[in-house]
């Protein structure tokens, strides 16, 4: 039997961009949530049991009721388009798990700083430590369902944020809603590397 060359004609497959965002703020505040909001594939989580031994330097005001925190990271991935697929880092939380950030940092295109305004000060180390860094981002106001809402620039005001920082209000259970701060994180970011070229990370390889 003769096989003739296949006649088929289209584009070749495009090979996506893979970019690196980082899930940060306070402990408690919906990172692993988020992540798992907007994975497609099953989320990575290095979370353990709270116990009594780390009572003295775990912080539980304001999340009484959490029984669980994330060691190392949350680890996620989304497809926002054919040719941009976006690896998820969440940070750990907590004070004695912070020398993890500078790793996760690293090849970061941007961040996302989820904030609770029951505990506002909660998020002002990620902030400071993504503009120290010079790692564009934005705050995404986890709207809890017992929490007082604010207007963006009253809550933009008390973070004392600039101008061009994008400052969203969201839903971390909500794929859509997760999915439009990432959009914003990745517009925000692109801009930020064009201003700053000597900024631009390199591509997340797998």
């Amino acid at each position: 039997m003769a096989f003739g060359r296949s006649s088929r004609k289209g584009p070749p497959p495009v090979e996506p961009v893979t970019l690196k965002i980082l899930v940060a703020g306070g402990f408690g505040v919906g990172k692993t949530t988020l992540v798992g909001a907007v994975s497609e594939i099953r989320p990575l989580r290095t979370e353990e049991n709270l116990t009594e031994a780390g009572r003295p330097v775990d912080d539980l005001n304001g999340v009484e009721t959490k029984s669980t925190t994330t060691v190392a990271m949350d680890f996620g991935r989304i497809t926002l388009r054919e040719d941009l697929v976006l690896y998820l880092f969440g940070t750990p939380g907590q004070d004695r798990f912070w020398f993890l950030w500078d790793e996760l940092a690293q090849g970061a295109l941007g961040a996302v700083v989820l904030a609770d305004t029951r505990r506002l000060e909660d998020c002002f180390a990620a902030i400071d430590y993504f503009e120290r860094r010079r790692i564009p981002f934005a705050v995404a106001v986890n709207c809890f369902d017992d929490a007082e809402p604010y207007p963006a620039e009253t809550v933009r005001a008390a973070l004392d944020l600039d101008g061009g920082v994008p400052l969203m209000m969201c839903d971390a259970r909500e794929r859509e809603s997760v999915k439009e701060v990432l959009v914003a994180v990745v517009q925000h970011a692109m801009t930020f590397t064009e201003a700053n070229p000597e900024s631009t990370p390199e591509p997340v390889t797998t």
